[in-house]
């Protein structure tokens, strides 16, 4: 018996962290396939205003505001959704956010933001979805991740960490999840041209739109194994890079970032 993978005939999609960028997309994109998805983010506005743009789509999007980092009212959340929309089929962990690290003014707070949302607004999220998977004898999990779990860039020490976190728990439960029927995904994008991204101020190779981040993101729901990363340009050489010694992996990514000419900052 094949492990299960959700269809939009046997429930409710919820996507997290979808008031823009890859989440707002993704939810219209599961829409147009016939979902009816729940949306959760704290900016209940967006979350409308995404509802409506849905109208003429073959599904719909329910909004479901919510702090991914209030670990009751996430189970709340997913109660509400399962009581008011059905049972979720697929839960996309999509929330996070970037607060530049910055090694010359370090400081404890963009680590302890970071980590609030990206791992425990997942964490928080998951617990209370996958028991109900559970109990169904079945679920799909997707975790989106990013490349930069590979190995350290600049600016990313305490988002990397965030994201390698994050596959090592999925890599975990997978485990675990198998037996249950329960699928779970993670996909590790390079640099995506987001909110997120138009912080960065070096370059970022193989910068790909939301667009085409959202497709190969549909594709891998359907289709894809474990782990689905892309451009594969980009994210292979990030693994073959991780091999390297860490000599010659500092010396390779400052000069694809353009790290090596920045000035000295003391």
């Amino acid at each position: 018996m094949s492990l299960y993978r959700a269809g939009p005939t046997d429930g409710v999609a919820w996507v997290t962290g979808a008031s823009s960028g890859i989440g707002r997309a993704l939810a219209l994109e599961l829409a147009r396939d016939g979902y009816i998805v729940a949306v959760t983010a704290r900016r209940a506005e967006r979350l409308e205003a995404l509802a409506v743009e849905a109208e003429p789509l073959a599904g719909s999007i329910r909004p479901c505001a919510c702090d991914v980092t209030d670990e009751d009212g996430m189970a709340a959340t997913v109660a509400a959704i399962e009581r008011d929309c059905g049972p979720i089929a697929l839960a996309v962990f999509n929330a996070g956010d970037y607060f530049p690290t910055r090694g010359e003014a370090l400081g404890t707070r963009e680590f302890v933001d970071t980590f609030g949302v990206n791992v425990l607004g997942t964490v928080f999220g998951l617990v209370p979805v996958v028991e109900r998977m559970k109990t169904r004898g079945r679920g799909h999990v997707a975790i989106i991740g990013s490349a930069s779990s590979y190995g350290g860039l600049p600016r990313a020490a305490a988002y990397g960490a965030t994201k390698a976190a994050l596959n090592t728990m999925a890599a975990g439960l997978k485990f675990d999840f198998d037996p249950l029927n329960i699928r779970i995904q993670v996909f590790n994008p390079g640099f995506v041209a987001t909110p997120l991204t138009e912080q960065n101020r070096f370059a970022m190779p193989a910068l790909i739109s939301v667009e085409t981040a959202v497709g190969r993101i549909r594709d891998g729901l359907r289709t894809g194994g474990f782990e689905v990363s892309f451009p594969r340009r980009f994210t292979w050489v990030l693994k073959l890079l991780a091999l390297l010694p860490y000599p010659a992996y500092f010396a390779l990514v400052r000069r694809a970032t353009g790290w090596h000419r920045r000035p000295r900052k003391t």
